[in-house]
């Protein structure tokens, strides 16, 4: 088992199981803190919540629907505005709605926090490292932030208004009317935001499993074709079924695919300096006269 290491005052001392449990645990209430307050933000500022973000995707007023109509009007098509039918949710439940707003305010908690969260188990994972491991790393924490933000922002503008324009007005008869529930609507933006959040990991991913030598470089540049048929297997996974959709996400996830690649080339680069630094230090044995 890998050693973890306590810094304190004194020095450094090795940690028992039962110490390393009680560091976990704390690490863990502390993220759930995080999560709790803010939940309680969420739920208490609902209508902002509510009206100006997980709403706003389906008006034409919204600012994806806006520039692509504004392009449809420079292209001379109608076919690029979206969301410009009108269609109302409804809430079939009793406890619908009040359900509805703690699921939501739970997961902005989640989203909101994850950088908190992150950073909390990074703080237990870090004394296992070595010192130049820690070091190199030291900005893991902040590009899994930014990117995990970025994935849900580009599933809030992009891939969310898209989904609802096409999954709202597709019909298979003129005499069968969509009412949507308000939970499947909600149910739709969320898992988009979180899956592209969690897709736009990859240079992430790529990084620690280079680091503890499961992906190489060369590994990666020969399954690229292979890659590329998994990207839009995921993106048809997570967008509706049409060509634009898909296509839109999958260049974002190809572009990643590449970053990842050379991420895990400077990986490896460091790796073999580090391993050369180390032999180099190693002291040579002392000649003997014969």
């Amino acid at each position: 088992m890998a050693k973890l290491w306590d810094k304190g005052k004194k020095g450094e001392k090795e940690m028992s199981f039962l110490e390393h449990l009680e560091e976990l645990r704390w690490h863990i209430i502390r993220s759930i803190i995080a999560i709790i307050i803010m939940m309680i933000l969420a739920f208490i500022f609902k209508n902002i919540i509510f009206d100006s973000v997980i709403l706003a995707p389906r008006s034409p007023e919204f600012i994806t629907a806006r520039l692509l109509c504004q392009l449809g009007e420079y292209l001379n098509t109608d076919a690029l505005c979206i969301n410009r039918q009108q269609w109302t949710l409804i809430n079939i439940n009793m406890s619908g709605q009040l359900t509805t707003h703690i699921i939501v305010s739970l997961v902005a908690g989640l989203i909101l926090a994850f950088p908190v969260v992150l950073w909390e188990f990074w703080q237990f994972f870090k004394p296992a490292l070595k010192a130049n491991e820690a070091r190199y790393a030291q900005g893991a924490v902040f590009a899994a932030s930014m990117l995990f933000f970025l994935g849900v922002a580009f599933g809030y503008f992009m891939l969310a208004p898209l989904s609802i324009h096409f999954l709202s007005s597709y019909e298979i008869s003129p005499d069968v009317v969509n009412q949507i529930n308000i939970r499947s609507y909600i149910g739709t933006i969320t898992s988009i935001c979180l899956a592209t959040g969690v897709v736009f990991e990859l240079p992430i991913i790529a990084f620690f499993l280079t680091k503890i030598g499961i992906v190489t470089p060369a590994f990666m540049r020969k399954y690229r074709k292979h890659a590329i048929v998994v990207i839009f297997i995921l993106a048809a996974i997570i967008t509706p079924p049409d060509v634009f959709s898909q296509t839109l996400v999958a260049i974002p996830l190809l572009l990643l695919y590449e970053i990842s690649i050379l991420i895990s080339a400077r990986v490896m680069r460091q790796k073999e300096k580090d391993t050369n630094a180390f032999m180099n230090d190693e002291p040579q044995p002392d000649n003997v006269n014969s």
